[in-house]
């Protein structure tokens, strides 16, 4: 990383232009990878990825441009390219930095890049063992691991400088289950920011079981109906619909452009009184936490909608300056190659205070969606179509029958509104988000929620 003093000299230079915000954001990060299949390691992979990236405003204009060859000399050629797009400017700016002390809210017990590599593979090696011992109808078993630790250093021309380590750790295994010419797979991929402690609750045999009992319930699956109907859908990765059809909706890279459904509609209700949403980047250890945003400002809790009222939006700085609005910590990157913008952290819906039980009932035809699986969503209209993993028929009140081939249409204003009834059973899931900042970590997660009538797609001949 640059010394404070390096930082001070490349940013003074930087303002020595028609630009008015210089940044620098450095990075250093460590990354590998561990697959096995059926017990046997397959590959093992490490990578180290450091450089540097400037940014430059002027008013609501940006210029990015990075560089790993940390030599004062190359980035000071970077400088001056990214200097010649806003013009030269006489006038010295001379930036002074002070160090900022941020609280580590993740401590890591167990470094996953530090430790052998023997001891991950017996944690890849439990798993395996504990899926086969499951069933004879599991005839293969995929798992991978992939650990990584991230240090960032942050400064820019209104004087921050700020460090991060950020360390993650994430197991997945992949079951097929197998009974006669019938075929299914189940899978699990927990994670966190966190070392290898993490196994120690969140075990390799659990993971592994997770797995396979997916996969086996959906050999007994049948192809599921089509139509308008009312729908459960779990807790956990559930949260993906909101994360996708609303969250992305009500981040600034769309909202300050006006391309979102939700631009302009801080105060009015957008959801049902029963819906408060959440995005909270300071959870600690959890897979979409960090310390600091990549813009160094701390990580916040962020109310998006309270009690079915839009209250706030994700932003970065560059979006606030569009908006008229202060930066909610929001702006997240992949690396140092990409330009970064306001992203989802932990995204979730809030605790309701309905029973998970009385979901159910009153329900004469409807589909519980346990496990939910990926989809595609338009942030201009807030339309999306989601692949459901694992489903069941829901007749009188009553889960009856598992089912596949079931996706969710519709629409994110929509659902919204017609959310009718909220668990109080929140957990959270872990999965990748992309999009033009990169691909990034986050928590998607909600209570099981009852949303009154949506379009079901199904593989049923009705």
């Amino acid at each position: 990383m640059l010394t404070k003093d390096q930082c001070e000299k490349i940013l003074s230079y930087c303002m020595a232009s028609e630009a008015d915000f210089a940044e620098l954001f450095e990075e250093h990060t460590t990354s590998e990878s561990i697959s096995m299949l059926n017990g046997e390691i397959e590959e093992t992979n490490r990578v180290i990825r450091a450089g540097i990236g400037i940014r430059l405003y002027k008013d609501v204009q940006s210029v990015y441009g990075y560089t790993n060859e940390m030599e004062m000399e190359k980035i000071f050629t970077l400088a001056d390219d990214l200097k010649a797009v806003f013009g030269i400017s006489e006038e010295e700016r001379s930036v002074s930095l002070k160090e900022q002390k941020m609280e580590n809210r993740h401590p890591v017990l167990v470094d996953p890049i530090d430790a052998p590599l023997s001891e991950k593979v017996k944690l890849l090696e439990r798993a395996y063992k504990t899926g086969k011992e499951e069933s004879e109808k599991i005839v293969k078993i995929t798992g991978s691991m992939r650990n990584s630790r991230q240090n960032v250093q942050i400064s820019n021309s209104d004087g921050r400088f700020v460090q991060d380590v950020r360390v993650k750790t994430r197991m997945a295994i992949t079951a097929y289950a197998k009974e006669k010419e019938n075929m299914q797979t189940g899978s699990d991929g927990p994670g966190a920011s966190q070392g290898l402690e993490f196994y120690e609750h969140t075990t390799p045999e659990s993971i592994a079981k997770e797995a396979c009992r997916t996969a086996l319930v959906l050999l007994k699956a049948k192809d599921c109906p089509s139509g308008k109907m009312p729908v459960i859908i779990d807790n956990g990765f559930g949260g993906v619909i909101f994360h996708e059809a609303c969250g992305h909706s009500l981040e600034a890279t769309s909202v300050a452009k006006n391309q979102s459904v939700f631009s302009d509609k801080i105060g009015e209700k957008i959801a049902s009184s029963c819906v408060t949403a959440i995005d909270d980047g300071t959870i600690p250890n959890a897979w979409g936490s960090e310390n600091i945003d990549d813009e160094g400002n701390p990580q916040q809790k962020r109310v998006l909608i309270k009690d079915g009222i839009l209250e706030n939006y994700m932003i970065d700085q560059l979006n606030g300056r569009r908006m008229n609005r202060k930066s909610t910590g929001s702006s997240r990157r992949e690396s140092y190659k990409y330009e970064p913008t306001s992203r989802m952290s932990n995204t979730y819906i809030a605790a309701g205070t309905d029973r998970f039980e009385d979901l159910f009932k009153g329900i004469k035809k409807g589909l519980y969606a346990r496990k939910m699986g990926g989809g595609s969503v338009n942030p201009q209209t807030g339309e999306f179509n989601f692949a459901v993993n694992e489903g069941y028929m829901i007749e009188e009140g009553k889960i009856t029958y598992p089912v596949k081939g079931a996706s969710l249409i519709g629409n994110g204003k929509d659902i919204l509104m017609n959310i009718d009834m909220v668990s109080d059973n929140v957990e959270r899931a872990q999965g990748m988000c992309g999009s033009c900042s990169g691909s990034i970590p986050v928590d998607v997660g909600q209570p099981a929620i009852r949303v009154s009538s949506i379009t079901v797609g199904g593989t049923a001949n009705e």
